[in-house]
């Protein structure tokens, strides 16, 4: 079969694999129909993350067709139009139980090497195998296109993420940092939710424009605390989402929060330390809390708000390409100029 794999420290290459087979009773086979290219992809491929060796498949979006079934699986049958979480989790231990499907002892995360678990082969491929098929899986319900569960997977859920770990109320003012998908997401999840104005902070003009387009208020960066100073009274925003990655980003968020404000970031950091501003934040006693897209726990809800129109992620793609025009996808995305890109194979 053909895969998109890891070939040097920012260079993938499309080359003909061994295809999966099933390892464990649990396991299912799907047959990729669509998948998608994000930014964590990018973290991966230029090295950031442990484990990632020459040959390694990439790629932790998709959906795709049920076409093999391990023995142990119970709910999925040959045939089912799937869509999948970018992680695996057991589903059945007690942090299952609660919903928190990331922290699950048996995680693995598709295509990213061994930064978050066990390595595990990525899903830009013809055919990958996903563990724990009943928890990981779910069926693409009637009324949700394809495009739309890709982002359910893993940039819509980190969007949602911020605003839920937030504890964002109607009527705040949110600042999210970063325009790319994730920041994007974060914006419209924060709009759905209720919030009085959300200022997407961006550089690039287009994402920018983007932004502006899809509801929210942008702003360079240079110009944030002002934007905010005007909606706020001075005060600061309610809740600050750094959706960057970056240490100089989170960093900076906690010169746009109020007093008793909240920080989250969902962004993909690889840096081992940060220095926190400890005195500021106790001072001003500042909330910072990280989250992660566990679309598995919020997938039901996410997938009600899309069936029923009352959010539409896709907006965010704005680029459709075939498996061959993978690598230069990736350039463009590294470079920003895309935004979301789909493979459709």
């Amino acid at each position: 079969m053909r895969a998109v794999v890891y070939h040097s420290p920012g260079k993938v290459t499309v080359k003909e694999v061994p295809a999966p087979v099933l390892q464990a009773p649990t396991d299912a086979l799907v047959r990729v129909t669509t998948a998608g290219i994000c930014g964590t992809d990018l973290h991966a491929v230029a090295g950031h993350f442990p484990g990632m060796s020459e040959g390694a498949i990439v790629g932790h979006e998709f959906v795709g067709d049920v076409i093999e079934v391990g023995a142990a699986v119970t709910t999925l049958k040959t045939g089912d139009h799937v869509m999948s979480s970018d992680f695996t989790s057991c589903g059945r231990c007690a942090r299952c139980a609660r919903g928190d499907n990331w922290q699950c002892d048996n995680r693995e995360f598709f295509g990213t090497g061994s930064a978050f678990g066990p390595a595990l082969a990525g899903a830009q491929a013809e055919i990958v195998r996903v563990p724990f098929a009943d928890s990981t899986l779910s069926r693409v319900p009637e009324g949700c296109s394809d495009e739309a569960a890709i982002l359910v997977a893993d940039n819509l859920a980190t969007g949602w993420a911020a605003i839920e770990r937030g504890q964002m109320l109607p009527g705040d003012i949110v600042a999210v940092l970063g325009g790319g998908a994730v920041g994007q997401l974060t914006s419209l999840s924060a709009q759905a939710a209720g919030a009085g104005a959300v200022v997407l902070i961006e550089p690039t003009r287009s994402r920018r424009e983007f932004a502006q387009v899809n509801g929210a208020i942008p702003s360079d960066p240079g110009s944030a605390r002002a934007v905010l100073d005007r909606l706020t009274e001075g005060e600061g925003a309610d809740l600050v989402v750094e959706a960057v990655g970056s240490p100089k980003a989170l960093s900076g968020a906690f010169d746009l929060v109020r007093r008793r404000g909240q920080v989250v970031s969902v962004g993909a950091h690889s840096d081992g330390e940060w220095p926190i501003p400890l005195a500021d934040c106790f001072r001003r006693e500042i909330t910072l809390g990280f989250a992660i897209g566990d679309s598995i726990r919020l997938r039901p809800r996410l997938l009600r708000m899309i069936v029923t129109g009352m959010l539409d992620p896709t907006v965010v793609i704005d680029r459709r390409i075939r498996l061959d025009g993978i690598e230069g996808a990736y350039e463009a995305l590294r470079q920003q100029k895309d935004l979301k890109t789909i493979v459709n194979f």
